[in-house]
C-alpha cells in the first residue's frame, strides 16, 4: 500500500469522523473524544483549557518529576530528547497545537488544497500558516515534519515573529527553521527543533491540524500541555498536569521544610529524613499554614500525605 492510499484512507476517515468531506482541521467534538478525560473548561476548538497559573506552576518542575509522575500511570514515552534549541537555558510551558506535514504529492496536495478551502483556511501566503492562523495565547505550535531540514523550515523570522505575537511562546519542530540568527533576537520566543537551514519550505503538505502526531517516539495529542527545557521535551496528557503539580510542589515543600528544620538543629537529621514523628507532623501543618506563596497543594493533601506514615 502507497503513502497516497494510506493518507487517502486517513482522509476517508477524517471524513466519516469530523464530517461529509475529507478534513485538514478537526472537530470540537473530535478533540473532546481524544480527551475525554480531561473535566475543566474548553477552548472552542475543543482542546483543554488548562489554566495559567496552572502552567506557571509546571515551569519549577524538572523533567524528572514529571518523567516519574507520568510513568507511574503508565505514560512511559512522553519524553523526547536530542534538539537544537534557539535560546538555551530556558523553559517553555504551554498547550499544544498540533500539525502533521507528509511529503508532497500532486494528488495528495490537490486533496488538501481542496478541503483547506472549504474549510476557509487561506489560500495564500503558504500552507504552512494554517495551523499558525488558529493559535491563541499560551498555545505552543507542535509539527511533525517528519525530521526533514533543508526545505524543511516550517518558520522563518517573519512566522516566528506572528507566533510569538500570538502565543507568548514558541514552537517545537520534528522539522527545521530558517532566520534563526533574526529569531535568536526575537525576545521570549523559543524553539526546540531537529535543524535549520537557509532554504525554504518545499514539497511538504499540511494533512492534519489538531489530530494525534508522532514527535520522534512520542504521541502527541491536540490539548497536551507541553515542558521544555535544555534537557528534553515531555508532553502531558491535559488531565493530569493538576496532579502532577501537586505532586511535584508537595516534594518541593517537604524539602524546603526538611531545610528548615535542619537549619534550627532541633531534631536528629535522621528523624528528619525519614519517618516523621506526629510532633514533626504538628511543625509541618503549622509551617505549611504560614507558607507566604499560593500552591496548588492543600491542607487535604498535606493530610493524605501525611497519612502514609500512620501505622
Amino acid at each position: 500500500m502507497n503513502n497516497f492510499i494510506l493518507v487517502f484512507c486517513f482522509l476517508l476517515l477524517s471524513a466519516n469522523a469530523f464530517g461529509q468531506r475529507p478534513s485538514v482541521g478537526t472537530s470540537p467534538e473530535y478533540v473532546q473524544s481524544l480527551t475525554a478525560q480531561w473535566r475543566g473548561e474548553r477552548f472552542p476548538d475543543g482542546r483543554p483549557h488548562v489554566p495559567d497559573a496552572m502552567l506557571k506552576r509546571l515551569e519549577h518542575c524538572t523533567l524528572e518529576q514529571i518523567w516519574g509522575y507520568l510513568g507511574g500511570r503508565g505514560y512511559h514515552h512522553q519524553v523526547a530528547k536530542d534538539w537544537q534549541m534557539l535560546n538555551p537555558g530556558e523553559t517553555m510551558v504551554g498547550r499544544v497545537v498540533t500539525a502533521r506535514f507528509m511529503p508532497a504529492r500532486p494528488d495528495l496536495d490537490s486533496l488538501v488544497k481542496v478541503a483547506g478551502q472549504k474549510e476557509g483556511l487561506s489560500q495564500s501566503g503558504g500552507n504552512n500558516i494554517w495551523p499558525i492562523d488558529i493559535l491563541t495565547k499560551g498555545d505552543v505550535y507542535v509539527a511533525d515534519g517528519f525530521g526533514k531540514v533543508k526545505d524543511g523550515t516550517l518558520i522563518g523570522s517573519s512566522l516566528g515573529n506572528a507566533i510569538y505575537g500570538k502565543t507568548g511562546k514558541g514552537v517545537v519542530f520534528d522539522g527545521s527553521i530558517r532566520d534563526m540568527q533574526e529569531l535568536k533576537e526575537t525576545a521570549g520566543f523559543n524553539a526546540w527543533i531537529k535543524g535549520h537551514d537557509p532554504s525554504y519550505i518545499r514539497d511538504m503538505t499540511p494533512i492534519s491540524i489538531n489530530a494525534p502526531i508522532r514527535v520522534e517516539g512520542v504521541t502527541v495529542f491536540p490539548g497536551d500541555v507541553v515542558f521544555a527545557n535544555d534537557y528534553g521535551v515531555v508532553f502531558i496528557p491535559a488531565h493530569l498536569v493538576g496532579g502532577l503539580v501537586a505532586s511535584s510542589e508537595m516534594t518541593a515543600l517537604r524539602d524546603e521544610f526538611e531545610r528548615y528544620l535542619l537549619r534550627q538543629s532541633k531534631y536528629p537529621s535522621g528523624e528528619i529524613h525519614g519517618k516523621w514523628s506526629e510532633q514533626i507532623k504538628g511543625e509541618f501543618r503549622a509551617w505549611f499554614d504560614q507558607y507566604p506563596e499560593e500552591l496548588t497543594v492543600t491542607k487535604e493533601d498535606i493530610e493524605k500525605y501525611l497519612s502514609r506514615w500512620e501505622d
